[in-house]
């Protein structure tokens, strides 16, 4: 089954054809047909993930471009990654489609939404196989229009047509980095080939400035679409698509193609200890910058889409600090609670029409399941004991330790804390207490919503078992078969384990103290009127500043650019042509064709000339 992996992309690429083209008016059967290829690729990556498992990794290619005696070649690879990846993509991605069935019921463009669902997913899985840097970037960019498409799917709504140009040109600003990067990496290798570039780092056949150089652009590429600092500021606004699109955004497919990348590239950034370093500071930054601001958001979606720029801050963290099994477990858990959280958000908007969590309230009495579901993603996300999440950020923490970064290990305990407290405030203010004026009519949704949310909860319990030190470390052992990188033996502190339960715990408590018990809104408290408070919830001010030092001085040049163009350039060429017009006028209206008026102008000038000459004395033929 691993020689057809090359089909798993190829199907949702033909369900978005097919519905576009042909089913784009008929809903019902639109919506079935991409559910029906979006079920066979889950079952198609399903069965290459344990073929991989059984046998070793897989490389096809073919001859794409010759030029001169460079060769592009155009193929797909499976290794322990990537078959890792195809199923955690095609899996979130079938159960997105089964939700959005009950979701966007209605939808008057229901069949085109499930189109660029196909096509969306079909990017990111070309991506993941992709065996060279060249094809990885085609596909990046695909991502990237797939994402436009489905965060502007409103574009009625001046918000949502905002928000997708913003995520495409922030994006944008990262895979500049990234081109630049690839390039400069052909330019010293004489190839795109992921093998080549690789062994060329082995045998010394780079210099360090070459390797620290491209890697740090690569990076800048995963920056844009992972949301890290400074270009995070798209993926909350992302929030204006249709909710199943963020689960799909957030938690398997754009925001980890920069982790993917990382990951994939990873021989080459480890390496370099600068580069490293680069990633690592970046990631715990945004981890903790994120985690603040998720704590004083009031829109449920909000808070979800800074706590997926938070976790994608351990993701770095964890790869910066050169653990490369931590990141790429946190982002296989994280895949499963993310998404289980935005389905259960969307099922709560979907039920009180609202998306402020301040009036909310009781909704455990009338949503039992997606109470429940909501409380175990809530828990995986913030480290309980044996959830999922409290295994992988168990690997980052002590990832961060024993590559010697304290600073950033409290940083990212401290960030851990944080996380706890602004998810368990979400639970306690949505969920409990007394039932609220728009929770008092909510009613719990149907199966194709339900289904799907409580797949999801049970990998958000149980996924976490697939790498521990007490059942056995399959995940390391697994991903460590073919990575070509360097495994160093670390012995972890035992109290790191503690010190990761009491944090959790400690921020489940306050939150139930702050929110649980007394039901504290930070917007109606004393509080609310701090400066501080004003910062957070306004998000540090980045918008307001990339405003004032980016987007108001490109109009400034703009407008000048204008000026000049319409009255300079534009008002020379006008008068020059003008002149021209009028000197051809002039002359069309002297050509009549009457042999009067040529008469006359004859005598005329004539009569002109026995003037001058008389006045001239002769001097005119002199």
């Amino acid at each position: 089954m691993i020689h057809s992996a090359w089909l798993i992309p190829v199907l949702p690429l033909l369900s978005f054809l097919i519905v576009i083209l042909f089913l784009r008016n008929k809903p019902k059967l639109g919506s079935l047909v991409a559910n029906c290829f979006s079920l066979i690729t889950f079952i198609l990556a399903t069965l290459v993930l344990v073929g991989r498992l059984q046998g070793d990794s897989l490389l096809r290619e073919w001859n794409w471009l010759e030029v001169g005696s460079t060769t592009i070649t155009l193929g797909f690879e499976i290794n322990a990654l990537n078959s890792l990846m195809l199923f955690i993509v095609s899996f979130v991605s079938f159960l997105v489609n089964v939700y959005s069935l009950e979701y966007m019921e209605g939808d008057d463009r229901k069949s085109i939404f499930f189109a660029y669902l196909g096509l969306f997913t079909f990017a990111m899985l070309a991506l993941v196989i992709s065996p060279n840097l060249l094809q990885t970037y085609i596909f990046w960019e695909l991502v990237g229009l797939g994402s436009f498409l489905l965060i502007g799917f409103y574009f009625y709504k001046d918000s949502a047509r905002a928000a997708a140009k913003k995520a495409f040109i922030m994006t944008r600003i990262g895979d500049v980095g990234l081109l630049i990067g690839i390039l400069l990496l052909f330019t010293q290798v004489g190839s795109f080939e992921y093998d080549e570039i690789f062994a060329a780092v082995r045998n010394g056949e780079l210099i360090g400035s070459v390797i620290t150089a491209s890697a740090i652009l690569i990076f800048i590429g995963a920056v844009g679409k992972s949301g890290q600092f400074p270009l995070h500021t798209w993926l909350p606004d992302a929030m204006e698509g249709p909710t199943p699109v963020s689960a799909l955004i957030h938690a398997a497919t754009m925001v980890a193609a920069g982790v993917y990348l990382v990951a994939a590239t990873y021989p080459l950034f480890e390496v370099s200890q600068i580069a490293l370093t680069t990633v690592a500071v970046v990631g715990c930054f945004t981890a903790i910058f994120a985690a603040s601001i998720g704590l004083f958001q009031k829109d449920i979606k909000r808070v979800l889409a800074y706590s997926t720029v938070s976790q994608l801050g351990f993701m770095m963290l964890a790869l910066g600090t050169s653990g490369y099994v931590a990141g790429v477990f946190h982002l296989t858990t994280h895949a499963f609670f993310k998404a289980l959280l935005f389905l259960a958000a969307g099922s709560v908007i979907h039920a009180v029409h609202t998306q402020d969590i301040e009036e909310m309230g009781g909704l455990n009495k009338r949503m039992k399941i997606t109470s429940l579901v909501f409380l175990i993603g809530t828990l995986a996300i913030s480290g309980f004991p044996l959830f999922s999440g409290f295994f992988s950020k168990e690997e980052i923490l002590i990832s961060a330790w024993t590559s010697g970064n304290e600073i950033m290990f409290f940083i990212a305990l401290f960030t851990a804390f944080l996380t706890s407290l602004y998810m368990f405030r979400v639970y306690f203010l949505v969920f409990t207490g007394e039932t609220s004026e728009a929770s008092s009519h909510a009613k719990e949704s149907g199966s194709a919503i339900l289904v799907p949310m409580l797949i999801l909860a049970v990998f958000a319990v149980f996924s976490g078992f697939i790498n521990t030190h007490w059942f056995g470390t399959y995940l390391s052992d697994f991903l460590l078969e073919d990575a070509q990188i360097t495994v160093k033996e670390t012995h972890a502190p035992t109290w790191i384990l503690y010190a990761a339960t009491i944090v959790s715990l400690a921020g489940i408590f306050t939150s139930y103290l702050l929110f649980g018990k007394n039901k504290t809104k930070f917007g109606e408290s004393s509080f609310s009127k701090s400066p501080v408070y004003s910062i957070v919830y306004n998000k540090y001010y980045i918008d307001e500043i990339y405003d004032a030092i980016v987007v108001k001085p490109t109009r400034l040049f703009a407008a000048g650019l204008k000026f000049i163009e319409w009255f300079c350039v534009g008002g020379i060429m006008k008068t020059i042509s003008g002149c021209i017009q009028f000197v051809g006028w002039i002359g069309s209206r002297l050509q009549s064709g009457k042999i009067q008026t040529y008469g006359t102008i004859a005598v005329f000038i004539f009569a002109l000339f026995i003037l001058v000459y008389g006045v001239t004395n002769g001097g005119l033929l002199k």
